[in-house]
């Protein structure tokens, strides 16, 4: 399983229908709309049209953060950071997804009806420089301790996904290394091969 985190800030050449939709040609499997600095108009308005877009591919897109435009758009999931669950509770009609970054928050976010899990940051990336990388020991204690898709996430590239889908991971996402791309198809492709030779 691919995913995709969008960060229109990123892309290089196109914009951020063109990348995403070519990101998906490559072998993405769901979008993670993550545009945290919008208002809800603006953020509608991209998500209205991506949908459009992901929907012709049988693509689900989640919606990050904002659970009113993804009620609005009844997008196909919803994402939210573990720090973000209020009084324990999450409800969407869809996929829903958690944001952990230790065992214990993967542990309460299955509990809080997480249908995925997101873990990170697995390695150095330059989206949380400074930041020590959990590593994949991350991976292997909380898948097991949980029943439900854990996904991998934190400068993963193809030359280290086999380590991580090793250690159990149950899928890879994916920000700079497609979003900042110069070719989003091939980067997509290079990631989905790798991990289609593992299954």
């Amino acid at each position: 399983m691919l995913y995709l985190i969008t960060n229109r800030k990123l892309i290089k050449k196109g914009d951020i229908y063109s990348v995403v939709e070519k990101a998906v040609l490559g072998g993405v499997d769901r979008v993670i709309l993550r545009e945290k600095d919008l208002s809800f108009k603006e953020l509608f308005f991209i998500a209205n049209k991506l949908k459009l877009i992901l929907d012709k591919y049988n693509v689900p897109l989640i919606i990050n953060s904002n659970i009113e435009v993804a009620k609005s758009l009844n997008s196909q999931g919803f994402h939210i950071g573990f720090r973000n669950v209020k009084n324990n509770k999450v409800k969407y009609d869809g996929l829903l997804g958690i944001s952990v970054h230790s065992l214990k928050e993967g542990i309460l976010a299955e509990k809080y009806g997480a249908d995925y899990l997101l873990a990170s940051h697995i390695f150095e990336t330059n989206c949380k420089k400074g930041l020590k990388p959990k590593g994949v020991g991350l991976i292997r204690r909380i898948k097991a301790n949980v029943n439900i898709p854990v996904i991998a996430l934190g400068g993963i590239n193809e030359e280290n996904v086999k380590i991580v889908m090793n250690a159990g991971a149950d899928g890879i996402a994916v920000m700079s290394y497609i979003m900042a791309s110069d070719n989003p198809y091939i980067s997509a492709k290079k990631l989905k091969e790798k991990l289609e030779g593992l299954n």
